[in-house]
């Protein structure tokens, strides 16, 4: 049986599903290229969609949407702290670590637990001597770090464009 999205986006990557729950946006999944595009089921998912597709468009769009109340307290400071930082730009597991007073593998598994990717821009955080893991994947030529390394193209970050 395949997934349910309340919509799902084609991207340059391949897919992104949306899950909405109550009003909010309970989810972002990447998603193979095998997805089709899926029209929205409610105006969450629509307004959803209509901003990932404009994020496509421009890197220096800002995420304006209402997120469900998930993770603990620790991934919801360490997915703030990743909010700050600002597209074209980095930090390693370390740094966000340092500023939220914790462990750069704290740090990566809260990155992975990340209900709301590109939202929460979890592909800017990187290991300190390189490209690391994302989404809780770190086979360096599979699917989930080749849209890491696609997110920081499209973000013109150096040793990525």
């Amino acid at each position: 049986m395949a997934p349910s999205f309340s919509a799902v986006v084609e991207t340059p990557f391949g897919a992104i599903g949306i899950r909405t729950q109550e009003n909010k946006l309970g989810e972002l999944v990447y998603l193979p290229s095998d997805f089709r595009a899926q029209p929205a089921s409610d105006a969450v998912a629509e307004r959803a969609a209509d901003q990932l597709l404009r994020y496509l468009d421009d890197p220096d769009f800002r995420f304006d949407l209402p997120l469900a109340m998930v993770g603990t307290p620790f991934q919801r400071r360490v997915w703030q702290a990743i909010s700050s930082i600002p597209r074209g730009q980095v930090l390693t597991y370390g740094e966000v670590a340092r500023r939220v007073h914790s462990a750069p593998r704290a740090v990566g598994q809260a990155c992975g637990a990340n209900w709301f990717p590109l939202v929460i821009p979890c592909h800017r955080v990187t290991a300190s001597g390189g490209l690391g893991g994302f989404s809780n994947h770190e086979d360096q030529r599979g699917f989930h770090v080749g849209v890491k390394r696609w997110l920081l193209a499209h973000e013109n970050v150096a040793g990525y464009r």
